[in-house]
């Protein structure tokens, strides 16, 4: 695993000395100005609510073609991205933003997923999907190879995610229309599913009895592990699934598709609703390129975020369904969004191979 330099973190904003903490933790930015001619900038007094340098910070240099995933770890500290480059890049969240691991050639093929273990905060493990077939455990700290996981999928692995309580067990969904769980320490998985269509989504629930699946038949079906049956089916998209998570309660799943809608279902026991279905967010479009779009909650499940074929993260209130924020910046199609654990920082990747942190107001 190389090690960057502090200076690859790029800050996209001109930046002038923070105020004192007394004064409300106000910033002075300015905002337009030349280059040759900053004492006569455009200042405004923005409100901050983060630990970031600046309200946004942009994330540069490790990876030389589409970042596909991006995660925040447990604490907040640090961020793990992973792309069409087959490397793995780490970056700290907080000033100077370094780039402080980079593990090249993790997978033979292209990475679409990755995501931190939730064990070991302090140094835990990174679980990797690639189009190669195969998944890959590898250490955050030494970047070492911990174990490759190739005894199941004969495809490609579109998806990933893990369980969020007691044993931590992996999912993982692919073209070879397979579900599979995996034990992160065994090599073999503990059960494949076959499945009726090419899986491009998955995403544990609370209790980690039941996984969600979504594929190219357009709907999301919850299969319950103990019986082996699919419990219900969530029907309303037109289009293929592109991306699950479920929310921090555990009470409600968030869903991307090729249709453009963002879907909220109610995947609680016991739903007043027939089709499940909580709420339909517009205002994201999914576009023509067939990107697989990772979502994500705010750590309050008040608000969702999800990016799209225009170049932007979109920020929805949950209850109302109304567009709280478009977040602007990348040159191309966003392809994976998260959410800080901790404050109101949005972490986003594209297609244009970089990232972007924003800060928000709170919810």
């Amino acid at each position: 695993m190389s090690k960057r330099a502090g200076e690859d973190g790029a800050v996209a904003l001109v930046k002038r000395p923070r105020q004192d903490e007394d004064e409300g933790r106000t910033q002075a930015l300015a905002v337009s100005a030349r280059k040759d001619d900053e004492k006569n900038a455009l200042i405004r007094q923005v409100t901050r609510t983060s630990g970031l340098s600046a309200p946004i910070v942009k994330l540069e240099g490790a990876h030389s073609a589409e970042i596909t995933s991006c995660r925040f770890d447990q604490t907040g500290n640090s961020i793990v991205a992973a792309g069409v480059d087959r490397t793995i890049s780490l970056w700290r969240t907080y000033p100077p933003n370094t780039n402080y691991g980079l593990i090249q050639h993790a997978h033979k093929q292209a990475i679409t997923s990755v995501l931190f273990s939730r064990l070991s905060p302090s140094a835990p493990l990174i679980y990797s999907a690639s189009a190669d077939g195969t998944l890959a455990v590898h250490s955050s700290k030494t970047g070492e190879l911990v174990r490759r996981l190739r005894n199941g999928h004969t495809d490609i692995v579109n998806c990933l995610d893990r369980t969020r309580h007691g044993r931590e067990l992996l999912v993982s969904g692919g073209d070879d229309s397979c579900v599979i769980v995996w034990d992160p320490e065994q090599r073999d998985p503990v059960e494949m599913i076959e499945w009726i269509c090419p899986v491009t989504a998955v995403a544990w629930s609370d209790d980690g009895a039941q996984v969600f699946i979504g594929g190219l038949d357009n709907d999301i079906h919850a299969y319950d592990l103990r019986t082996h049956n699919t419990f219900y089916t969530l029907r309303g998209h037109t289009d293929t699934i592109a991306g699950l998570r479920l929310s921090p309660n555990g009470q409600y799943l968030l869903s991307t598709s090729y249709d453009s809608a963002v879907r909220v279902w109610d995947v609680r026991p016991f739903s007043a609703s027939p089709t499940r279905e909580h709420r339909v967010l517009l205002g994201c479009p999914a576009g023509f390129e067939g990107v697989y779009s990772q979502p994500a909650w705010s750590p309050d499940g008040a608000r969702v975020v999800a990016g799209g074929a225009d170049r932007a993260v979109t920020v929805w209130e949950v209850e109302s369904g109304r567009v709280l924020y478009k977040l602007p910046g990348h040159t191309g199609t966003v392809t994976a969004t998260d959410v800080h654990p901790k404050e109101p920082i949005i972490v986003s990747a594209s297609k244009d191979a970089t990232m972007f942190l924003g800060e928000i107001e709170p919810s």
